[in-house]
């Protein structure tokens, strides 16, 4: 089944409310900056937890390996997190599973008078790379350029790892001379003017993945989900809604824009747009066989470091809102 954000979704999902006495408390462990509080802010503006089953915890998480600590000891009940670390954790007996909450992946970046055109010109530069080197993004943009030029990025490029607002710093004076960054980060160098050479969907797509595979998404134990169904599919529900409303309504986005943490209109206009790029608009059967082929060429090119050793990934990785 495929599924798309309507308020008919919404209707439906809210229709099931069982009117319990006590709402649910849901533990949500989100950064303290992270995109997340955009929509769960939006979700409050919006009154979305009215008449639910659901009621939100937000329990701020220094960094994202916090968050997923946090998770396995039981001290909060949701991150954000992605599905191959889900996949690893399901390989090895744990129970916990993903809903998309976005698709919106890293680019390439370099300054706008650069002699970079294309993957072609990368030997001999030196590229910045954010998250180190299993970054899902790093291992694509190596597979795409051996294979349509033959070129070994690892060995032709002199890599610069680090975090990702330090690697802006890094090309915005001059110290390297492309990045591979996360999509905010990138977003950030556009709106100064800086080229996209290629973003990971388009990675993907020149890999012969033509599905939009979710990038993060919200992550909790199963059976803790199918024990309050109805109060996590109204959460999940109203997360997106409340997501399409900041890209729809000048009204909703208007009242984050403090949360985007810059005064300049150009940053915030990119912001927003690159945002809205990661909308869920599909999560059935063929985005979930295309995360499958996916898994296997990330398994392939990271030998095993980033997967884990599942040939597949395992039953019940995947949350939809249409769980029986």
């Amino acid at each position: 089944m495929k599924f798309k954000i309507t308020l008919l979704t919404l209707a439906i999902v809210f229709s099931a409310n069982s009117y319990c006495a006590d709402k649910l408390t849901i533990r949500l462990g989100v950064l303290a900056f992270g995109t997340v509080n955009w929509e769960l802010s939006a979700l409050n503006n919006l009154n979305l937890q009215n008449n639910t089953d659901f009621q939100l915890k937000i329990i701020p998480m220094a960094n994202p390996q916090a968050g997923k600590i946090a998770l396995q000891a039981g001290a909060v009940d949701i991150i954000v997190s992605d599905w191959i670390w889900v996949s690893r954790l399901r390989s090895t007996g744990s129970d916990f599973t993903f809903f998309p909450y976005s698709t919106t992946s890293g680019a390439l970046m370099v300054p706008e008078h650069s002699h970079i055109q294309s993957l072609q010109d990368l030997p001999d530069t030196r590229l910045g790379v954010a998250g180190g080197e299993l970054d899902k993004n790093w291992l694509l943009l190596q597979a795409l350029a051996q294979q349509q030029h033959n070129i070994n990025l690892n060995t032709s490029v002199t890599k610069v790892y680090g975090a990702p607002p330090l690697l802006n710093q890094q090309i915005l004076r001059g110290r390297i001379d492309a990045v591979i960054n996360y999509w905010h980060f990138a977003a950030k160098l556009e709106a100064q003017h800086y080229k996209q050479i290629i973003n990971g969907k388009e990675i993907l797509r020149q890999l012969g993945i033509q599905q939009e595979i979710p990038t993060l998404g919200y992550v909790f134990n199963r059976e803790w989900g199918n024990q309050h169904k109805i109060a996590i599919n109204q959460f999940l529900a109203s997360s997106q809604y409340a997501k399409k409303q900041l890209c729809t309504s000048d009204t909703a986005w208007s009242a984050i824009i403090p949360l985007t943490r810059t005064k300049d209109l150009a940053t915030q206009t990119k912001l927003r747009e690159r945002y809205c790029d990661g909308q869920i608009k599909q999560w059935g059967a063929e985005e979930q066989q295309a995360a499958q082929t996916l898994y296997t060429l990330l398994k392939q090119l990271s030998q095993q470091k980033l997967t884990g050793n599942a040939d597949k990934l395992p039953t019940g990785t995947f949350w939809t809102l249409d769980e029986s």
